[in-house]
């Protein structure tokens, strides 16, 4: 599936409605939450490190989006959390899941030195571990981490 991986500078401008209301029919309220902390300012990926990606289709459909920010419940240093990560149903098993995570990761490297993510689907905790993730981390609001290696310059 043709695809492009965009950072979202502004949220506004991104036609997210339709991943929200597949999310929430599914569920899910994380992307209610994104849209929310975005209005009211508490989150816009705009911190030192964070950022807001978004995978869209050759007709600028937004298919997926993931971000990074620091993570708000650790105490130490350099610790960056995958928020708000979510694929659409239609773009699933194409490898957008694993290209978006990727680039998220390799952004992060940059910046913190693990990532950590909290999730309570199997099928996530399945997509994570395949993508390098350990599971049962013993860390509060965490089920998987990964330790990061700083890119190569």
């Amino acid at each position: 599936m043709p695809m492009e991986i965009k950072t979202i500078e502004n949220l506004h401008d991104v036609k997210v409605d339709e991943l929200v209301e597949e999310s929430e029919a599914e569920g899910y309220r994380f992307l209610r939450r994104l849209v929310d902390q975005y209005e009211d300012g508490s989150n816009r990926f705009d911190k030192k490190g964070e950022v807001l990606f978004g995978v869209f289709d050759p007709r600028g459909k937004l298919l997926a989006i993931g971000g990074l920010n620091r993570d708000p419940y650790s105490t130490k240093e350099g610790i960056g959390r995958l928020r708000r990560f979510y694929i659409a149903k239609a773009a699933r098993r194409e490898g957008i899941g694993t290209k978006l995570l990727q680039k998220i990761v390799d952004f992060a490297k940059d910046y913190f030195g693990e990532l950590v993510v909290r999730t309570d689907s199997s099928t996530a905790d399945a997509f994570y571990r395949a993508n390098g993730f350990t599971g049962d981390v013993n860390l509060p609001d965490v089920t998987h981490r990964i330790v990061l290696e700083k890119q190569k310059v």
